[in-house]
């Protein structure tokens, strides 16, 4: 798969070996929002350092997730619940600053559509950021709710939105 400009990458199932990697980046990508609904005290509270690769390994045991790969880097990833009460939620979607704007959360999230569509999830689910709506809006998800979540003494808005898949 080839992004806007041309740069290779492939998306590729998760594989712990990335974990460090994936880690990294969502750090990475979290301390690097400028935006004002989100001063530095809310970036910390969201991600103050790389948790660990066990963390996610772990996670991605349960769920399912794919990365963006350009040359065995990590440079984007989305994941998807699998399990239980909150099946075909997106939990994360997360560009390197490097290579935003490119189509690659565009490319992730048409993955994840297709395996959910070949699974017969009747819709996904997400909570979306400020920065993540309009993304998730222009894939036909609509406004369920607003969501608030605590973490770090700082609340963070969210936006419960839904895409049908199957009428």
């Amino acid at each position: 798969m080839k992004n806007s400009i041309n740069q290779p990458y492939q998306i590729v199932d998760f594989s712990s070996r990335y974990a460090t990697q994936i880690s990294q980046l969502y750090h990475t990508a979290v301390q690097g929002i400028t935006h004002p609904r989100y001063p530095q005290q809310k970036l910390n509270a969201w991600s103050s350092a790389p948790r660990s690769a066990k963390f996610w390994q772990l996670q991605y045991k349960r769920n399912k997730a794919w990365l963006a790969l350009d040359n065995h880097q990590v440079i984007g990833f989305i994941s998807l619940e699998t399990h239980f009460k909150h099946q075909g939620y997106i939990d994360c979607l997360y560009v390197h600053p490097d290579y935003q704007k490119q189509g690659i959360a565009s490319a992730l999230f048409q993955h994840l559509q297709h395996w959910a569509l070949q699974q017969q999830y009747p819709f996904i689910s997400v909570d979306a950021s400020y920065l993540s709506k309009p993304l998730f809006e222009k894939k036909g998800f609509t406004l369920q709710q607003t969501s608030y979540q605590q973490k770090c003494g700082q609340t963070f808005t969210g936006f419960y939105m839904k895409k049908w898949l199957i009428d």
